[in-house]
């Protein structure tokens, strides 16, 4: 009967073993990192994890045969420029990143900030991404700001300046990726689209639907076939 006991126990530890290692397989040595920093247009609010963009990035590049590990994501609903350092620096990272992304603003328009004082704190987050990149600038990559003055939730606000200052913002974005030869990728355009296709956007009426942000992924996903990535 002790036997019996004792065989059970172990086959139930090793059981518990083997599974363990399954949900903890390493990632492929050869797969790359990713940092993604941003807002709730990168946390992905509203969606399933498995349905925010930088997530279904990782996802269609190892289906593409470039391995990369799961990203890791430091972005807040509600953040600003300011509150996206100030996390940045909380969090103490330690170590580079193969890839990093940046996708920040929109919420320094919403609460009427000027794009001057967005500015400057942008070119803080843009250096503090090629930081994390290895001073990697061309492994660093930039989205625009979408515009959320088209979408239901801003039917009782002036669609048209809201328009106009997300194009202010992401001027000043462009520039200043276009000054340190960083990719920029305009998927503002897309973000437009939903005011004549709802299944954009996500149940709330504001934030993108993870069928927007397949379309943001099919946009960045060149940036990858560069030769400097082969």
């Amino acid at each position: 009967m002790r036997k019996l006991i004792l065989f059970f126990s172990l086959f139930v530890l090793f059981g518990c073993q083997n599974k363990q290692a399954k949900l903890n397989i390493p990632p492929s040595k050869n797969a790359v990192s990713y940092l993604a920093l941003g807002d709730s247009y990168t946390i992905g609010e509203q969606v399933e994890q498995e349905q925010r963009w930088p997530v279904q990035l990782a996802a269609a590049l190892n289906e593409k045969g470039i391995p990369m590990e799961d990203p890791l994501i430091i972005a807040k609903t509600g953040w600003t420029t300011d509150e996206l350092m100030n996390a940045i620096i909380a969090a103490d990272l330690k170590k580079t990143f193969d890839y990093v992304s940046l996708l920040i603003g929109v919420n320094n328009q919403y609460r009427g900030r000027s794009v001057e004082n967005f500015e400057e704190e942008f070119i803080k987050l843009l250096d503090k991404a090629i930081e994390f990149s290895g001073n990697q600038a061309e492994n660093v990559f930039v989205l625009s700001i979408p515009d959320w003055g088209v979408t239901p939730f801003a039917s009782t606000r002036n669609r048209a300046q809201i328009g106009a200052e997300i194009d202010a913002y992401n001027a000043v974005i462009e520039k200043q990726c276009r000054q340190r030869d960083i990719a920029f990728f305009n998927i503002t355009p897309i973000s437009r689209l939903a005011v004549n296709t709802p299944e954009l956007l996500a149940t709330d009426g504001l934030h993108p639907s993870g069928l927007m942000y397949s379309r943001w992924v099919t946009t960045v996903l060149p940036f990858f076939n560069t030769p400097s990535n082969e």
